[in-house]
């Protein structure tokens, strides 16, 4: 991370307790303007949680999350719109259309009517969602799903993008536009944290990464320094080693 540009993402301890277990236990990275970061674990090693803890839809049991300065607990509305959250749950409404929806959440951040118009043509350019755009949400694929939800997280030009899994239901084509998106999202100062079990992906976008296991983080770096710090020759090889893989 250079050492010269805000960090628009920072953890500090992180943590979340469901009973006697600790989904996330002392997370702490930050993520700088025209970053991209990604967490990579096994199935329940905290990644989604962490997520939705920075997304302000989970109370963390200890610790603090930041987006552009403003703490997602004392200042929720403040942190979210600058903020844009992609979940694994699409979660649209059924009833609208494509268009209705990136409308809706688009004055919801205040957008002006001509500015919200705009956006709206430029993701559909970007996202390919000119042939469904006027369809509703209820009758699209999961795929179509997926690209409409990741518009809307995208449609108030938010300084943070926190993906969880986004290319998960998208074919290799559709998925190689929502990389290419992320790249340009880098390029105008975005910093970008998501969540992948691709690690082609991973290498391709990642600036740094961090692998966690049990709710922490047990490795960190480049793609580079991570596959010197396990030994292996490829990515996959790195994530079996820091998955549990010859380890303690």
């Amino acid at each position: 991370m250079s050492e010269t540009l805000p960090a628009p993402v920072k953890l500090h301890d992180l943590a979340k307790r469901f009973g006697e277990v600790w989904a996330v236990d002392g997370l702490s990275l930050e993520v700088a303007s025209g970053e991209v970061v990604g967490l990579l674990g096994p199935n329940g090693a905290g990644k989604t949680t962490a997520l939705r803890m920075l997304a302000g839809l989970i109370t963390p049991s200890r610790g603090q999350a930041l987006v552009a300065d403003q703490d997602v607990t004392r200042h929720p509305l403040e942190a979210r719109r600058r903020l844009g959250f992609l979940t694994a749950s699409t979660g649209l409404y059924d009833r609208l259309t494509a268009r209705e929806l990136l409308t809706t959440f688009g004055r919801l951040h205040g957008l002006s009517r001509e500015r919200l118009a705009s956006r709206v043509d430029s993701l559909a350019r970007d996202l390919d969602l000119a042939a469904f755009l006027d369809k509703r949400c209820g009758t699209l694929s999961s795929g179509q799903r997926q690209r409409v939800s990741i518009a809307r997280a995208l449609v108030h030009e938010p300084e943070v993008l926190v993906l969880d899994e986004p290319t998960a239901a998208l074919d290799p084509l559709a998925s190689r536009a929502i990389l290419d998106l992320v790249r340009e999202a880098r390029k105008r100062g975005k910093a970008v944290l998501f969540s992948t079990h691709r690690m082609e992906e991973a290498e391709f976008l990642c600036d740094r990464l961090y692998f966690l296991r049990a709710g922490k983080a047990v490795a960190q770096g480049s793609p580079r320094e991570l596959l010197a710090q396990s030994g292996q020759a490829s990515l996959t090889g790195a994530f079996l080693h820091f998955a549990g893989e010859g380890r303690p």
